[in-house]
């Protein structure tokens, strides 16, 4: 099982594995390996953006009943 790497960690890697396919001349069995990491890697990625949005989700009670509302959207307004 390949190790937990932070998101910026793994984004660098992927883009080396997107590197490394792309040039074409990787033997079929390490190409395979290669590419087997970075769908890994993307899957983790995917979780962690997956859970940093949920962290950033909030409940909001309004008129209509409740809603979920991203926390920092006011900042974004400045």
């Amino acid at each position: 099982m390949a190790k937990k790497r932070s998101f910026e960690e793994a984004l660098v890697r992927l883009e080396e594995i997107v590197l490394i396919l792309e040039q074409g001349d990787t033997p079929l069995e390490e190409a395979i390996e290669v590419f087997d990491e970075g769908m890994q890697l993307a899957s983790q990625c995917a979780r962690q953006l997956e859970d940093a949005e949920r962290k950033l989700k909030k409940l909001v009670k309004s008129e209509s009943g409740f809603q979920l509302e991203l926390l920092g959207t006011d900042a974004e307004e400045f």
